[in-house]
């Protein structure tokens, strides 16, 4: 499933940042960045069950607490896009740790 989210922890906003998989300075749109002129996260996750109006996730990198604004369903046939092409990350992808080094938490 789909997860937009209101990224509430951050403050103000940057037009540019080096982001944890690369070591420049990018457009804060070519990143998913926090510190966005509209702080609104997008996660896709997996959905592990569904327990009343509870759902269980996993694969998720949302910090505890964060308000939820909407979950969309996730179609393989709409959302996989077989030519698409990732720009600077497909570079950097394997240059870097593959997890948040704490510097959009603090």
């Amino acid at each position: 499933i789909y997860l937009l989210y209101f990224l509430n922890r951050t403050e103000g906003f940057s037009l540019s940042c080096m982001p944890f998989m690369d070591t420049r300075q990018r457009g804060i749109f070519s990143t998913r960045a926090p510190r966005r002129p509209n702080p609104i996260g997008l996660s896709i996750v997996e959905l592990r069950r569904i327990e009343g109006c509870v759902l269980s996730i996993g694969g998720h990198d949302i910090l505890d607490g964060t308000p939820l604004l909407d979950i969309k369903p996730y179609v393989p046939e709409f959302d996989i896009k077989l030519r698409a092409t990732s720009g600077w990350y497909a570079d950097a992808g394997n240059r870097q740790q593959t997890f948040d080094d704490g510097r959009f938490t603090n």
